[in-house]
């Protein structure tokens, strides 16, 4: 089989993602606030967006067990653990999504970071703090900031 098979392939699978996203979605409509639901349509594009590059996408909303954290979605790039955070508007109208992540919404990150390379066993010099800024028009416009943040350095 050539090379057209396997894109082929690639291409039902890509299909079938987005089939199993609008999906949820639609149930979640009914589950979460529209604030939430905007969210996890934002997640869902920078989950397909990472997959996209490369990026082996490990965990979806990790949560400290106390409420104080929560990280989007954990993916490894290459040997790096990346901890990303998603940022979702319909419009940039208000200003560019990126800008709502501040300091104490780092320092959230950090914590919960913390905590999940702990329990992974994981090399805390090799993680990386990325954001990703998606607004929601036809297509969608996602823009990743690598290594946003960072209390210690990956390289």
């Amino acid at each position: 089989m050539g090379a057209g098979g396997s894109e082929s392939r690639l291409k039902s699978w890509q299909l079938l993602g987005r089939a199993g996203d609008k999906a949820r979605q639609w149930r979640e409509r009914f589950e979460l606030t529209p604030t939430q639901a905007l969210g996890r349509k934002g997640e869902d594009v920078a989950h397909r967006y990472l997959r996209s590059r490369g990026l082996n996408v490990v965990a979806r909303r990790f949560r400290l067990e106390d409420g104080s954290g929560e990280i989007d979605l954990i993916a490894r790039d290459r040997n790096i653990l990346v901890f990303v955070e998603v940022k979702t508007r319909r419009t940039d109208s208000y200003g560019a999504p990126e800008r709502a992540v501040g300091a104490e919404k780092e320092r959230k990150l950090v914590r919960a970071a913390r905590s999940y390379v702990l329990r992974a066993g994981a090399d805390w010099s090799q993680v990386r703090f990325d954001v990703i800024s998606v607004v929601l028009a036809k297509p969608p416009v996602v823009t990743h900031f690598e290594d946003a943040f960072f209390p210690g350095r990956a390289l």
